[in-house]
């Protein structure tokens, strides 16, 4: 899996934890224990997707309680909403910088990778950008 796919997993996984598998996939608890070659009478037919993982989540994730709750979890106190070291700390990744050149590569960085302020604050940027386009709820300021 790509660190950026992972950074989310860990984030999208979080929230969908305290979550029955019932209550994840959307079903009513009727309807998870019915066999799935078998519709209740009168049911419509089930969509082309039904089953299937939804490319996004179809609920807003609040980002930031998931990952404040992990950050009081944590041995060392992380910045998390401004800094791509301590958010990929954070979810348990290898921040180093060769894993954050790896990362800035798969998200097609143009930039000087030796310039490693910029390309955090570039990368941080874009994980931001990736969390909220696939569902993830992020404070304001976060989001500019």
């Amino acid at each position: 899996m790509s660190i950026a796919g992972t950074i989310m997993n860990k984030i999208f996984g979080a929230s969908k934890a305290s979550a029955t598998p019932a209550a994840a996939s959307g079903l009513t608890s009727a309807a998870a224990s019915a066999p799935p070659s078998v519709a209740p009478a009168g049911a419509a037919p089930p969509t082309p997707a039904a089953g299937a993982a939804p490319a996004a989540p179809t609920a807003s994730v609040d980002v930031a309680a998931i990952l404040d709750a992990l950050n009081e979890k944590h041995p060392e106190k992380l910045y998390w909403r401004k800094s791509i070291v301590d958010l990929m700390k954070l979810v348990g990744l290898d921040s180093s910088l060769t894993a954050r050149k790896d990362l800035a590569s798969e998200l097609h960085y143009t930039g000087d990778t030796n310039d490693s302020a910029s390309m955090n604050v570039w990368l941080h940027k874009q994980m931001m950008t990736k969390i909220a386009a696939n569902g993830g709820k992020l404070p304001a300021e976060l989001t500019h």
